[in-house]
């Protein structure tokens, strides 16, 4: 394997146990990974600059300061892999032939989207060009790609005039992806012009479908786009805590648990 991408590979696996742990020492991550402390001081040195955890002495802990971090959508394809996948495999199980949906611009949703091969009669509202583009080279649904200003980084449409081509839209089904779910700041993400998109979707479906693997769970970000009263259902993976899932669970908020398996 290369060495680079070993590399790249062994740092967001230790942002996944750090994220899951909360806290965790160099010579653990030294044990788990079979390297040198030298590496795993680098790697954290790497990690922490990029805002994905906070350095301690001999350690590092989840990083839960930083409202407005996002990862850019390279970031975002190296991160909790196998959970995106996973709550893809679970959230496609809600989709009909026949169905009008709206896919969220985000790499668990990109995940879901490569999980529709076999559908024949579906039209799928998007704003994210990477899942319109792999939508229309590899599927047979139909693709309605909102237009609008590209943000940098992100491969999405963004700005008035997305917002203005989704007026008068009504779906079935919304698939919508976050950064941070919180039982007392609701549901949130970085970015203001996205996060009118995506209110803007959330109020367009009959049933909106929250796809955020558990490293979003308990967490804040900058602006609210949706309480968790708009959503029908929250899809998520197992690393969620029992804690967490309970203050859900008191809200009446509908959670499903994929299986990695």
């Amino acid at each position: 394997m290369n060495e680079s991408i070993f590399a790249e590979e062994r740092k967001r696996m230790i942002v996944s146990e750090v994220n899951k742990r909360y806290k965790i020492t160099v010579p653990q991550l030294c044990e788990l990974f079979t390297v040198s402390p030298a590496t795993i001081r680098n790697d954290l040195r790497d990690l922490e600059s990029l805002g994905f955890l906070k350095r301690t002495h001999g350690g590092a802990i989840k990083n839960n300061e930083q409202t407005n971090f996002e990862l850019n959508s390279i970031e975002k394809e190296i991160s909790n892999v196998k959970e995106k996948a996973a709550i893809a495999n679970t959230a496609v199980r809600f989709i009909r032939e026949g169905d009008t949906i709206v896919l969220d611009t985000g790499t668990t949703v990109y995940e879901l989207s490569k999980r529709l091969k076999n559908f024949k009669n579906l039209n799928v509202v998007t704003n994210d060009l990477q899942i319109a583009l792999y939508l229309e080279k590899e599927t047979l649904v139909n693709v309605i790609l909102m237009g609008g200003t590209i943000r940098k980084g992100f491969h999405c449409a963004v700005g008035a005039r997305t917002l203005a081509s989704l007026e008068g839209l009504h779906v079935d089904k919304a698939f919508i992806a976050a950064n941070g779910v919180s039982t007392t700041h609701g549901i949130t993400t970085p970015n203001i012009e996205m996060s009118k998109v995506k209110e803007l979707f959330v109020q367009m479906a009959n049933e909106v479908y929250l796809l955020a693997d558990s490293s979003k769970m308990g967490r804040t970000s900058f602006v609210r786009f949706a309480e968790l009263k708009n959503i029908d259902m929250l899809i998520t993976d197992g690393g969620i805590s029992q804690d967490f899932l309970q203050e859900l669970e008191d809200m009446d908020v509908d959670v499903t648990i994929s299986s990695e398996q």
